[in-house]
């Protein structure tokens, strides 16, 4: 197993210990090709996980400052977070797994990077 097939799964499994550093770093660094190709990827797939997140902190925001003593609005806020919250919850699921099959794809592939 070549190592340039290694640190490119490897910036994918980063997900799981060091989020889009280790992507940036050897999308930056190493000049071969074909792990910078899987770098950059993998970069743009953390990055995307950090979007949803962010909106639904800024909805929060906004919700816990809109509080008032009419029931119907505050009861739209809580939906809207809980909405918000749920969309998240799918679209960080969703990178996670596609980020583990990517890097167990590059791992086991044939074509020689």
């Amino acid at each position: 197993m070549s190592n340039n097939r290694i640190i490119a799964s490897l910036c994918y499994f980063s997900i799981f210990f060091a989020g889009i550093i280790l992507p940036l770093i050897v999308w930056l660094i190493v000049p071969e090709k074909d792990v910078k190709k899987h770098a950059k990827a993998a970069f743009f797939s953390h990055l995307i996980m950090y979007i949803p997140i962010i909106i639904a902190v800024i909805i929060a925001i906004f919700a816990s400052f809109a509080q008032t003593d009419d029931v119907m609005v505050n009861s739209n806020y809580s939906i809207s977070v809980i909405i918000t919250l749920l969309v998240t919850a799918v679209v960080v699921g969703i990178v996670f797994i596609w980020n583990i099959y990517r890097g167990i794809k590059v791992l086991t592939s044939k074509e020689v990077l």
